[in-house]
């Protein structure tokens, strides 16, 4: 029988000594060094800027777009999962709009090529040498939209440009921009005609959300904002590529504290070794889960990490990332049951909440 709640709570400060005040402390080996407070200052308030323009635009889902904000702060890429119309295009847009970013969308279907999504060398006849053409991978916010009908060949083009941020062709590795983030949408309900990522491409999207359908009274408001023109067409940038550069590198400065990271440790290990899960979460799984922590710990203004901000990411950390024993999921079992499960089970270090870290 497992342990839960304050129990738990309580056992885990007995199981270890460091385990007792995750997030509440710096690291004692001192490898986080703490920001001025003006850089922190300026980096929460271009990330609560942006936040509010995406807001904007997509209306009665405050909590999807903090998701998404989350993966391109700690620098990842973001799958959204969810039936056509319920405004994944429209939050890749709003992102791009808000950052005055380069956004470019591929329309993937069954005949598209890597060299559709990489480039393509071309003949010059005037010059007798073959130029590299770019292709609409060389931007800044790319929508991936319905990944899933390529053939697997056209959807592992990204997985180089997932991962290290290049394109390799001809033998020449070529750079993408600094500011690369990648919005893959796919429809869960459409079978016919697709081609299921496999666990490779799945693993390389920092964090997954699907966007729901909206409330009645939202809906409304929503009919309501768009009767004369798309609100999209009124926003106007917030911040730069710099700016995002500045947020992204005071999201790594979070303290993670060593119970903590042990903490996101267990949780990965906690998804292996079950009869009814194929494939649990990976060591890549582990490192995401965390950075996505320090973002969330960040945008509610802690230099710190704490047990809820682990769980508040866990879902879209690692729900797409475990494969479930088909007759468990016949029985009805699904990946966020078994998240549910291992955040049940797992014991939590204690935090002291409201306790920072030393400032400067």
């Amino acid at each position: 029988m497992h342990k839960t709640g304050a129990t738990a709570r309580t056992l885990s400060s007995k199981r270890s000594g460091s385990r007792g005040n995750a997030g509440g402390h710096p690291p004692a080996n001192g490898e986080i060094t703490a920001m001025p407070e003006p850089d922190w200052e300026r980096a929460v308030s271009i990330a609560r800027a942006l936040e509010a323009s995406v807001r904007r635009v997509i209306l009665g889902k405050d909590d999807r777009v903090r998701l998404a904000l989350l993966a391109l702060f700690a620098r990842g890429h973001l799958l959204i999962e969810d039936v056509p119309g319920t405004g994944k295009t429209l939050l890749a847009r709003a992102i791009a709009r808000s950052l005055d970013a380069r956004f470019t969308r591929i329309q993937f279907t069954p005949d598209l090529l890597p060299s559709d999504v990489t480039g393509v060398s071309v003949f010059n006849p005037k010059d007798l040498v073959f130029e590299f053409r770019e292709g609409p991978v060389f931007t800044e916010v790319l929508l991936a939209d319905e990944i899933n009908r390529a053939t697997p060949r056209a959807q592992s083009a990204l997985l180089e440009s997932m991962e290290e941020r290049t394109v390799t062709a001809d033998g020449v590795v070529r750079p993408l921009p600094d500011l690369f983030f990648v919005v893959a949408t796919q429809n869960p309900i459409e079978q016919q005609g697709t081609f299921p990522l496999p666990e490779a491409q799945l693993d390389r999207f920092a964090l997954r959300v699907d966007m729901g359908y909206p409330s009645v009274s939202m809906l409304v408001e929503v009919l309501g904002a768009q009767q004369v023109r798309h609100p999209l067409e009124d926003l106007r940038p917030v911040a730069s590529s710099k700016d995002l550069s500045h947020v992204q590198a005071t999201v790594r400065s979070v303290s993670l504290e060593v119970s903590l990271r042990r903490y996101v440790a267990e949780l990965v290990e906690a998804t292996r070794g079950r009869r009814d899960v194929l494939l649990g979460a990976s060591p890549r799984a582990a490192i995401w889960l965390a950075r996505a922590a320090q973002a969330r710990a960040f945008l509610e203004g802690r230099r710190f990490a704490i047990p809820e901000d682990v769980k508040g990411v866990a879902h879209a950390a690692l729900d797409h990332r475990l494969i479930i024993e088909p007759r468990a999921r016949l029985a009805g079992l699904s990946a966020a049951r078994v998240t549910d499960d291992v955040l049940e089970k797992v014991l939590v270090p204690i935090s002291i909440a409201g306790v920072p870290p030393p400032g400067p």
